[in-house]
């Protein structure tokens, strides 16, 4: 899964309709232009795409003064909308995706309902114990590399981040059942985006 194409549909999501500066303002005050591909160049060739895709209706909402382009602000579709409430669910689930991935679908996880994301939460914790179970059966890490050499420290790793992950899942379903944050359906959540002219201050 695109990270990029989450970002994208999730950040115009939140605006209704929002022109491409909108959208990379956002992701930029989020700063996930450190941990995903979420570069100005990305962002706009995303909405153009998904815009040619029919997950995205782009309106032609101002002529340009300098001779360029229309500025163009973009909503989304039904198809658009479907699209991105999938891959927030793909990615809230899947325990084998990258992690900007998952550090997208965190930041829009308020758009589903609060049992529907612990769910999702749950299933991802199923299949984390699922992969630590296959490769246990030939690796046990409490033995160590052993017989694989210095190559065994990869699986090493790998069960070290698999229990990580489990660990801080756990936690995330806790504070999530607990009461924290507001979920949809239940009020006004809070929405991360900067106000009209508001000054971004992690702008690259």
């Amino acid at each position: 899964m695109s990270a990029i194409r989450l970002l994208v549909l999730g950040a115009v999501k939140q605006h209704g309709r929002a022109h491409g500066y909108q959208v990379r303002n956002d992701l930029e005050y989020w700063g996930a232009h450190e941990w995903s591909h979420a570069k100005p160049g990305s962002i706009y060739h995303a909405l153009k795409q998904m815009a040619k895709q029919g997950l995205l209706h782009a309106h032609e909402v101002a002529p340009s003064t300098v001779g360029g382009p229309p500025r163009v602000e973009y909503e989304l579709t039904e198809a658009g909308t479907e699209e991105y409430f999938t891959l927030l669910r793909e990615a809230l689930t899947t325990y084998d995706q990258k992690t900007d991935v998952l550090s997208a679908a965190l930041g829009f996880m308020v758009d589903l309902p609060r049992e529907e994301v612990t769910l999702l939460l749950r299933r991802r914790v199923e299949a984390l114990d699922e992969w630590r179970t296959s490769v246990t059966e030939y690796y046990t890490p409490e033995d160590g590399p052993g017989r694989l050499g210095h190559i065994g420290e990869i699986m090493h790793m790998w069960i070290h981040s698999v229990d990580a992950g489990k660990e801080w899942t756990l936690g995330l379903i806790e504070r999530i059942e607990g009461g924290a944050y507001v979920f949809a359906g239940e009020g006004a959540p809070f929405v991360g985006v900067l106000a009209e002219g508001e000054e971004n201050p992690y702008a690259v």
